[in-house]
């Protein structure tokens, strides 16, 4: 064509992939799901504009659904009944609810993509990819997505942050769930906790060692393996360096962190 057809041809090339990169995305024939496990606050929420499927919560007498929003249950108050001695156990998503969400964009002519929960920790991947090979059948025109993150809380929000970019830089939904699966290795989860009862409740430590630990002040620093799994990598003294332990491991690991995007999240700890 002549340039007095399509003028953007004769500028930069870079210009005009651009342009075309963000009509594609304008388009946004597509949606990105998660699960309330990736932990992202309704402001990364609206800004990633993806569809986060809530897991459910059952504290005390009461099972409420994750919402990122904390309709059902604040954030506050859940663990304000941790505190006060409440045992908490949480449920996966099952297949319906999978079918039930995945439908509903499916029905308006968009293809899926999900990123969800660890399966070395949850079945709630196990049931997405069982809704999504049902789905796939029933709308053969369309892609359903699933990809498991191996990752858990915020390192699992970073991941779908991380996909996010990658579309909105005008990948296919095929590229991102690509992108997505080579680089969820590439991720490092370090963590602690205060009180290692908690996890004794969780059945993650003995009886015994909360018991020793708690007294010794012994906080455990600890990481999500390559299976997906909570592994205890060491062990601090005093809350103070078990969280300068994180970032002790952070310096060690971190390719050229200046240029990393970090993602630090807390439970009811913001100081």
């Amino acid at each position: 064509n002549t340039k007095e057809d399509h003028p953007l041809v004769c500028g930069d090339p870079s210009v005009l992939c651009k342009e075309l990169r963000e009509v594609r995305t304008m388009e946004k024939n597509y949606v990105v799901m998660t699960d309330s496990s990736a932990d992202l606050n309704p402001a990364l929420e609206q800004e990633l504009g993806v569809d986060i499927i809530p897991l459910s919560v059952n504290c005390g007498d009461r099972t409420f659904l994750d919402y990122p929003d904390e309709r059902e249950i604040k954030t506050s108050e859940f663990y304000g009944m941790l505190r006060s001695g409440a045992n908490a156990k949480t449920a996966a998503a099952n297949v319906e609810t999978f079918l039930t969400a995945m439908s509903r964009h499916l029905e308006q002519g968009k293809d899926v993509l999900y990123l969800g929960f660890s399966s070395g920790l949850s079945s709630t991947y196990s049931a997405s990819e069982i809704a999504a090979q049902e789905l796939r059948e029933r709308y053969p025109e369309r892609k359903v997505l699933t990809v498991d993150t191996l990752c858990a809380s915020m390192g699992q929000g970073l991941l779908v942050w991380l996909t996010v970019q990658e579309l909105k830089h005008g990948a296919t939904l095929e590229e991102a769930a690509k992108y997505a699966e080579d680089n969820r290795l590439h991720l490092c989860h370090w963590f602690t906790v205060d009180d290692l009862f908690f996890l004794k409740r969780g059945g993650r430590v003995s009886a015994a060692t909360a018991l020793v630990g708690s007294a010794l002040g012994i906080k455990p620093v600890l990481h999500v393996d390559n299976e997906g799994h909570l592994i205890n990598v060491s062990k601090a003294r005093g809350r103070k360096n078990s969280i300068l332990a994180l970032v002790d491991r952070m310096e060690r690991s971190a390719i050229e962190p200046e240029k990393q995007t970090v993602f630090i999240s807390h439970g009811d700890c913001l100081a």
